[in-house]
């Protein structure tokens, strides 16, 4: 830390007028410690650095802290993070630690960014948020500022979370300032997303943390502060947000599967419906995928008694897409009189996201898994990722996009739609004489509908 413990300055019941306390936490004065440095949490704590020069990371694992204070970025594909790391370590404005609790000590804010799980059952697991709760109730003191991003079930700031802090601190909870500001960036873009994409949400447990919480965010980012009413409206913005999109999904992926039925390609419908400004209806797929969307609908579904029947319908149907678009290639190889025991199939695209290496709910772990069962021989093509033994544990076997025109299938499915498949002629893939059968789940491949040797099934799309 740069600044001496004893140049500490408070910002919860601070005496000092509004724009001195923004001076003070520009300079240094205001120590902050972010807890959590993955994928969103070190593009955040760099963002903290370089707009007060004194951040402490907190992270458990050590390789993560060693190459952090080497000025090294463990986080691929964040433009932007390798240079913003390495200058703020250089600087002295970033360090990385450990140990929680010893850092609780030396920082006056406090912010928590670290996953929120949930369990086998579905339902929010919120142990990793209560054990670094813990860690700075440890060290808390009057007047610090502790700030939750990480994704909460909403209530859990007012009684969890605020109780456990109060019972490990020994504070009343009117000597400490909470308040929650929900972390909306996206991988691939964070540094942009933390710097001002998008409005901050901020509330507190009471007034002055919404304040203080409106002060300190108003430095980080270049758009507006939103202050709400309290910290559960805060948390139920972000779950909010992810449940919005569910349910769209949801709904673009039960229209889609209405194509053949009423002879149209829906993909092309939704498109000329959202030219009316009241209609955002999302496009139809594969499945839905990330840490984010398929999680935060159970943090109400599972959370509390009111019914919420359409949010378990939209889960149901989104989760029920991959199998969709494996039943796709089952009846596409069945009709051309090939069984899918005798198959081999292509299954191109596995992260969740294009450009992202990261597969949590990917929808192409399921559709290798349905290949796999039926007895189809499945071989799993990405470019992006770099561990594929999830594919290879349910049958799979991986190939590099260069080698794949080496070999020849009777289908080819796409999930993910990465830049490098651009240069696969997708045609050659097809057995000598043979036709193709080509699975779109993404509504990518469209130029080889009228090819000849293709048999083409889309997501969303007329057959």
């Amino acid at each position: 830390m740069t600044s001496a413990l004893d140049e500490r300055v408070k910002l919860y019941e601070s005496d000092l007028a509004a724009d001195r306390q923004r001076s003070v936490f520009v300079s240094g004065q205001v120590p902050v410690g972010v807890y959590g440095l993955g994928k969103m949490g070190l593009p955040l704590a760099a963002v903290y650095a370089e707009t007060t020069g004194n951040v402490a990371g907190v992270d458990v694992d050590p390789e993560v802290v060693r190459s952090v204070n080497r000025g090294e970025n463990p986080i691929q594909g964040e433009p932007g993070l390798d240079s913003l790391v390495r200058e703020n370590v250089v600087e002295g404005a970033l360090e990385a630690f450990t140990d929680g609790e010893s850092v609780a000590e030396d920082v006056s804010i406090h912010v928590v960014i670290v996953p929120t799980l949930v369990d086998d059952d579905d339902k929010p697991d919120l142990s990793v948020v209560k054990s670094v709760a813990a860690d700075i109730a440890a060290g808390l003191e009057r007047g610090d500022m502790v700030v939750f991003e990480s994704t909460l079930p909403p209530r859990s700031c007012r009684d969890e979370l605020l109780p456990l802090l109060e019972d490990r601190s020994g504070l009343d909870r009117s000597e400490f300032g909470l308040a929650f500001c929900p972390e909306r960036t996206s991988s691939g873009r964070a540094l942009r997303d933390v710097r001002g994409a998008y409005p901050k949400v901020v509330g507190g447990i009471d007034g002055e943390s919404t304040r203080v919480a409106e002060l300190i965010y108003g430095e980080l980012t270049n758009n507006d502060v939103i202050p709400v009413a309290d910290a559960t409206t805060a948390e139920a913005v972000k779950v909010f947000e992810g449940v919005y999109r569910d349910v769209n999904i949801a709904l673009a992926n039960e229209l889609g599967r209405h194509a053949d039925e009423l002879g149209i390609d829906v993909v092309d419908a939704i498109e000329a419906a959202n030219t009316q400004p009241f209609c955002e209806i999302h496009t139809p797929g594969a499945g839905v995928g990330g840490h984010c969307i398929p999680y935060y609908p159970h943090f109400l579904i599972q959370r509390f008694e009111t019914p919420s029947h359409l949010m378990e319908t939209a889960r149901e149907t989104n989760e029920m897409m991959p199998l969709y678009t494996t039943e796709l290639a089952l009846n596409g190889l069945r009709e051309a009189g090939v069984p899918p025991s005798e198959a081999d199939v292509a299954v191109l695209g596995l992260t969740y996201r294009p450009g992202i290496a990261e597969i949590r709910s990917t929808p192409a772990l399921p559709i290798v898994e349905h290949l796999n069962d039926v007895g189809a021989d499945v071989t799993a093509v990405d470019p992006v990722l770099d561990d594929y033994t999830a594919f290879e544990d349910v049958g799979a076997t991986v190939e590099s996009v260069t080698r794949l025109e080496d070999h020849t299938f009777d289908a080819v499915v796409l999930v993910t739609p990465q830049d490098a498949f651009a240069s696969v002629d997708v045609r050659s893939l097809r057995r000598p004489g043979g036709q193709l059968l080509v699975v779109d789940g993404r509504q990518e491949f469209t130029h080889l509908r009228d090819a000849v040797d293709v048999d083409y099934r889309g997501v969303g799309l007329h057959d």
